[in-house]
């Protein structure tokens, strides 16, 4: 059995925790700008039909009485941290795949923790007792499904999908709640008159693939009940980036140099909470067009230095020649080695302090901000004029 932990609203959640005035209230999680998103709505604030992806305009419109605020990252990954730390009290089978999600195998736990509905109805009061916070969980035969039962019963819910109820699950799924099928394959579904998940099952596995490519083949493997993907403990993650869309379109050269400060700073601390050093750093630039471009620089050395991962973002930057305004910029770290992997030193001195001094200071003012509020030291140049 798979157990799949979804944790509730998970960043309105955590300001309701910090903030006890927020109990209760409508809390909108995202970009303030007016050409924002929403990262998380409390479940207040869904009523009114608020939701994640949503642009912060339209939220507006729906609520305008919520209360809208920034995230604030640092504090997430942390409780993400006391999460995971958790759930491998119960199991050492577990894969985060966000920062409010994980899958755990539940194989060789039933004679510690008992039945899965046991250990999972633990688990959700473990977290409850520990964080005040809430989370939902499914447990099934397999990812798959264990995914879909995590989001039956939200908020705070627990569903479980036994081996013998499969079938009778998998008939009574809507097609549209299956991960893959968006809008232009639904209304393919819908035209070969395939409402259900088990409806799939009325055609051959070479004429989905006909229709669908290679989904095809997915969509028969899911109707019969079957997804052999594993959990994968610990699993190497490629990248870590950082993006967001500007206020207005621009090709100010200060303006996009701020935005990739920000970012440098919050991919350094993602790496070092991760543990690794990024080899190479990601330019992202998405143009008033949609246009969508990068550009990447290799390093001498891995890194986990803000300093590192800033200068050279702003050299592709300066480098790029493109005149036409820019909707979003972002920045990404790949490459990804551990950080205490062995490493060819300098042969001549720096003339400017090294990498690994900058990773010094970064960690430095981390420590500051953990211990003291995020408010109490940042650049200069970060600072509202």
């Amino acid at each position: 059995m798979i157990l799949h932990l979804d944790m509730d609203a998970f960043y309105a959640s955590v300001e309701q925790l910090d903030h006890p005035w927020l109990k209760g209230r409508c809390v909108i999680v995202g970009g303030l700008s007016g050409r924002g998103v929403v990262s998380a709505a409390s479940y207040e604030a869904r009523r009114f039909g608020v939701r994640s992806a949503m642009p912060m305009f339209q939220a507006r419109q729906l609520c305008p009485h919520g209360i809208f605020i920034p995230p604030r990252m640092d504090r997430y990954r942390t409780v993400s941290r006391e999460v995971l730390a958790i759930l491998h009290e119960f199991s050492p089978q577990v894969e985060p795949v966000s920062i409010d999600e994980a899958f755990m195998d539940l194989a060789g736990t039933e004679s510690l923790h008992g039945p899965p509905v046991a250990l999972a109805s633990a688990l959700k009061m473990r977290i409850t007792c520990t964080l005040r916070l809430t989370c939902s969980i499914g447990v099934a035969p397999n990812r798959f499904l264990a995914k879909i039962a995590s989001d039956f019963k939200k908020p705070d819910g627990l569903t479980v999908i036994e081996p013998d109820q499969v079938d009778a699950f998998i008939k009574g799924l809507p097609i549209a709640r299956v991960p893959g099928v968006g809008p232009k394959t639904l209304a393919k579904l819908t035209e070969l008159n395939v409402h259900f998940l088990g409806d799939i099952r009325k055609f051959s596995e070479p004429a989905l693939k006909a229709i669908f490519g290679s989904y095809g083949s997915r969509l028969c493997e899911l109707a019969g009940g079957s997804d052999p993907t594993p959990v994968t403990p610990d699993s190497a993650i490629q990248s870590v980036s950082s993006e967001c869309t500007l206020a207005e379109d621009t090709r100010e050269y200060a303006a996009l140099a701020r935005c990739l400060l920000q970012q440098a700073e919050d991919v350094a601390a993602a790496l070092r909470h991760k543990g690794v050093r990024a080899r190479t750093v990601v330019l992202k630039i998405k143009h008033a067009d949609f246009r969508l471009v990068t550009r990447r620089a290799t390093f001498a050395l891995p890194t986990q230095s803000s300093k590192t991962l800033y200068r050279h973002a702003v050299q592709l930057l300066e480098a790029y020649p493109e005149t036409q305004k820019i909707r979003l910029i972002g920045l990404g770290a790949t490459g990804l080695v551990p950080e205490d992997a062995p490493q060819q030193g300098e042969l001549f001195a720096a003339v400017e302090p090294s990498g690994e001094e900058w990773e010094t200071v970064d960690r430095t003012v981390e420590k500051i901000k953990s211990k003291f509020g995020e408010g109490l030291i940042r650049r200069a140049s970060l600072t509202e004029d």
